[in-house]
């Protein structure tokens, strides 16, 4: 896919996305009001358009669908670094301020570092 490593299927998200519309038995226009997505967003994603990043978001956090279950590979997909995900678990640590975090992270990345086997 235009020597792309991945990509994200918007079609299964949407499909998906429908799915658990209409076991809530919701409208689309009560699934852009509950999660804050416009109307014309659900609309473009109904013709085959991506959402843009913060569309997804919102309808990944209102679902409950998690968006990396809709990423494509050609290949196996590797394991993201250990700390990648940290990382990622520290930004979404709602007891943690963004600063609290970036901070945590610093010393968390010295102390791999310093500890790590040596190659």
């Amino acid at each position: 896919m235009d020597g792309k490593s991945g990509w994200f299927d918007s079609d299964a998200f949407y499909e998906a996305l429908d799915a658990e519309r209409q076991a809530r038995r919701l409208t689309w226009k009560q699934v852009a009001g509950e999660s804050g997505v416009s109307a014309s967003t659900l609309t473009r994603m109904a013709q085959g358009r991506r959402p843009d990043v913060d569309g997804l978001a919102a309808l990944a956090a209102w679902s409950g669908l998690s968006a990396d279950d809709f990423v494509r590979s050609e290949s196996d997909r590797p394991q993201a670094e250990p700390l990648a995900q940290i990382a990622t678990h520290l930004r979404s640590d709602k007891n943690l301020t963004p600063e609290a975090a970036t901070a945590l992270n610093e010393v968390i990345k010295a102390t791999y570092a310093r500890l790590r086997a040596q190659d």
